[in-house]
């Protein structure tokens, strides 16, 4: 089965940001998704570019990605343009948070 842009999100759901506790997918921290064939190429951003736990959660995206049934290698990058706000999250949760 060719793994598809909806099943790398739904991996990626997998994966929190450490300080909020809330998945990447729900943050807006998900920019793009790019699947070709086998291999898949993410773009993500982090609440802060000082996040000090960026290379675990690269670590954990591609390990989610890998975890997707076609998928033989992932890239995950880093991206801060544009920067992430707080408007990237759903306005339900966001509400939720406080924000």
């Amino acid at each position: 089965m060719a793994a598809t842009e909806k099943s790398v999100l739904d991996a990626l759901k997998t994966v929190k940001d450490p300080e909020l506790n809330l998945n990447l997918v729900v943050l807006g921290l998900v920019y793009e998704v790019t699947v070709e064939g086998a291999h898949v190429h993410a773009r993500i951003s982090l609440t802060s570019p000082m996040c000090p736990a960026a290379e675990e959660i690269v670590h954990m995206a591609e390990k989610a990605i890998l975890g997707v049934e076609g998928v033989e290698s992932a890239k995950v990058q880093i991206t801060f343009d544009p920067p992430w706000t707080p408007e990237r999250i759903p306005p339900l949760i966001r509400s939720s948070l406080g924000l």
